[in-house]
């Protein structure tokens, strides 16, 4: 990963489920929503390709919704690449691909954010014996950032860009939301304008995204199904 890098859709999105003072001990934290973390990463992946339209969605024949990847715009991050490839091969169903390629995300992105020195991993012993690791934030301010830009959307009401847009409908989508009270306070209000991110309605200001907007309603309506749904099936 070269240091121009931008980061990807889904490293801010683990950033931002990152917890800060929430793990065993002072200054450590924990991602929320570790059970369905995959499907929710594989999300932000796809949104991500939809966003730089990357990939966009077709009719199967049975009717379902599939996406596919544009021939001609091939991501450049390695990341993406790799999801990019796998539906290169056919259209594919997104609860496929979720499946497919979120469990191989957490690790990478993880590394990205420490790379970067959003996070930072701390070592040490417990019982003299056993060495245990913990992530901390990395005092960079861009978690913080990533929260503001969140919040004006939800709380204050403000026209999302896309990317902003994306990452409040996927979190929200995660079921982790109300684990951001009080930044975000958990009431209707925010319910009600996660509610209308998740399906696409991003304001005014992204009337030129519409297919973007599509495409990322229907990855995240995928990633409720498998994180409310999938996980309870024996």
């Amino acid at each position: 990963m070269a240091e121009t890098d931008a980061p990807t859709l889904a490293e801010d999105l683990l950033l931002l489920l990152f917890q800060p003072d929430a793990g065993l001990r002072p200054g450590a934290g924990v991602i929320a929503g570790e059970n369905t973390l995959f499907y929710v990463l594989a999300g932000a992946v796809l949104a991500d390709l939809a966003l730089a339209e990357q990939v966009e969605t077709e009719r199967g024949r049975t009717g379902a919704t599939l996406v596919k990847a544009v021939e001609s715009r091939p991501p450049s991050d390695e990341i993406l690449r790799a999801t990019w490839d796998y539906i290169l091969e056919k259209p594919r169903n997104v609860q496929t691909v979720l499946a497919a390629k979120g469990p191989h995300l957490r690790g990478p992105l993880l590394d990205r954010l420490v790379e970067r020195g959003d996070l930072r991993r701390r070592s040490r012993k417990s019982l003299g014996v056993f060495t245990t690791t913990s992530l901390e934030d990395g005092g960079t301010g861009r978690r913080a950032g990533l929260l503001a830009d969140v919040r004006a959307v939800l709380v204050d009401g403000a026209d999302p860009q896309p990317r902003v847009a994306a990452l409040a409908a996927l979190i929200s989508g995660s079921g982790t939301l109300p684990q951001f009270h009080p930044g975000i306070p958990w009431g209707t209000p925010v319910i009600t304008r996660a509610k209308e991110l998740k399906q696409g309605n991003w304001g005014a200001e992204a009337a030129a995204e519409a297919v973007t907007r599509t495409v990322t309603a229907i990855v995240v309506s995928s990633v409720v199904v498998a994180t409310t749904v999938l996980p309870q099936q024996p």
